[in-house]
């Protein structure tokens, strides 16, 4: 299947069924057009093994959720693969290729341009410099940040009128537009998540991978965070995603990979992984008599809850940044 294929054809959710439908609900299997595969990677710290993980493919075009309990070593291998860290397998077998490019030594920065990009569990906005000067900085390949061209307005003036119009535009689309001349530290938690997501589609990313990105967001943006990354997706950009909320997994990923103690215990639709006595064992044995997808635990007390949870976190992260 070829990309601009999948481009077109995925936003439809029978077709997506229907491309899934064929690939084997277990660890590693093999996806029909895979964007991203990794083999062998494994991360140890002293004698603890965070990420061991002999076989994954991503299928290109659709949402992937990878979940687990705390400590499965979900980030750390975002971190891997993305070029933040290396394994203690690297040159022992290690590898992961993305859209066909050997990615094994590749920096954090040329896994960017490659078109693979990541936000993360803590966002990291800069702070000082406004939303606007944060979006700008996201676009590559701006003749501006050359030395020698950057001293020649001409050289670079149109380029900047070009990136300046599609912050915007991704900002509006975030309904972040109000915010641009604002500082990215005073946004909210919620909005912080918004501006990483918007930024990072500033280099129209083949893949993005999102770390956490619901957690910490007021119940209010949740459903607008939600429908931003169904879109990514039925515009044809590869998503996948570490939550713990496994009502979002249920409801909007189409492919479910769970990992436990650094390895992958299981892979499924989300309704068939949820069921998993695997992952019930590792993850879900707390709530193995609730429907983790039914819309009657959004009920108001859960939601008073949530809001009460995420404004005790609001009020932690600004006196850490007091402090």
């Amino acid at each position: 299947m070829s990309e601009t294929t999948t481009a077109k054809g995925l936003a439809d959710p029978a077709a997506r069924r229907q491309l899934m439908s064929g690939v084997e609900p277990e660890p590693g299997s093999s996806k029909p057009d895979p964007i991203l595969k990794v083999d062998n990677i494994v991360r140890q710290f002293g004698g603890i093994t965070a990420v061991d993980v002999d076989h994954l493919e991503v299928q290109r075009g659709i949402i992937t959720a990878l979940i687990g309990p705390n400590g499965a070593g979900k980030t750390t291998f975002f971190n891997l693969i993305t070029g933040f860290d290396r394994p203690t397998s690297a040159g022992r077998g290690a590898h992961w290729s993305f859209d066909g490019a050997t990615l094994d030594r590749t920096s954090a920065s040329k896994v960017a341009k490659s078109g693979m990009v990541r936000t993360f569990q803590l966002t990291k906005a800069l702070s000082r410099m406004t939303v606007m000067d944060n979006m700008m900085l996201g676009a590559q390949n701006q003749a501006g940040e050359n030395l020698a061209k950057c001293l020649i307005k001409p050289f670079w003036s149109a380029q900047e009128k070009q990136v300046e119009e599609k912050a915007l535009a991704l900002l509006d689309r975030f309904s972040l537009l109000e915010k641009r001349k604002d500082y990215a530290g005073s946004l909210s938690g919620g909005q912080r998540k918004l501006l990483e997501m918007a930024r990072a589609l500033m280099s129209d990313p083949k893949m993005i991978m999102l770390d956490e990105p619901m957690a910490g967001v007021n119940p209010a943006l949740t459903q607008s965070l939600l429908g931003h990354i169904q879109s990514l997706r039925d515009e044809g950009t590869t998503v996948l995603f570490v939550e713990h909320d496994m009502h979002v997994v249920r409801h909007i990923s189409d492919w479910v990979v769970v990992m436990a103690e650094g390895k992958l215990v299981a892979e499924g639709p989300a309704d068939s992984v949820m069921s998993n006595t695997a992952v019930i064992d590792a993850y879900l044995g707390a709530h193995h008599d609730t429907d983790l997808g039914d819309d009657a635990l959004l009920s108001d007390a859960t939601l008073e809850q949530l809001e009460a949870e995420v404004a005790a976190e609001e009020a932690e992260r600004e006196e850490e940044q007091r402090s």
